[in-house]
């Protein structure tokens, strides 16, 4: 199972994707945050201090099983890998039952508080 795809055949149409439909919602941890202020203070993601949103688009197979994830560019590999991964496990056991018959694309983002 590919969890991050590293080539897109097509643009992902972002608005177009219904959310992800979690059973609870994803916490992001104090050391989640840290992570990605880390990167940010290191110069690797160019954005100002307050937070940072990364969108992830996840493909869910027939089963409910995650296929793949696909994080928005925002100029920062590191914080879009991380955010994909974290996705990826914050999704594995925790979706509502679908109706879809085959796979589906649906959106997620997760948004990190950065030091002021």
């Amino acid at each position: 199972m590919a969890l991050i795809a590293g080539l897109q055949v097509a643009a992902i149409d972002w608005e177009a994707l219904p959310p992800l439909p979690y059973r609870a919602p994803p916490l992001v941890t104090a050391e989640m945050h840290g992570f990605v202020a880390r990167e940010a203070k290191a110069g690797r993601c160019p954005h100002p201090a307050g937070e940072l949103r990364v969108d992830v688009a996840v493909l869910i197979d027939e089963a409910g099983g995650i296929r793949t994830t696909v994080p928005r560019a925002i100029q920062c590999a590191p914080v879009e890998q991380y955010a994909a991964a974290l996705v990826a496990g914050f999704a594995r056991g925790n979706l509502l039952p679908r109706m879809a018959t085959g796979e589906q694309w649906y959106r997620t983002s997760l948004t990190f508080t950065l030091p002021k």
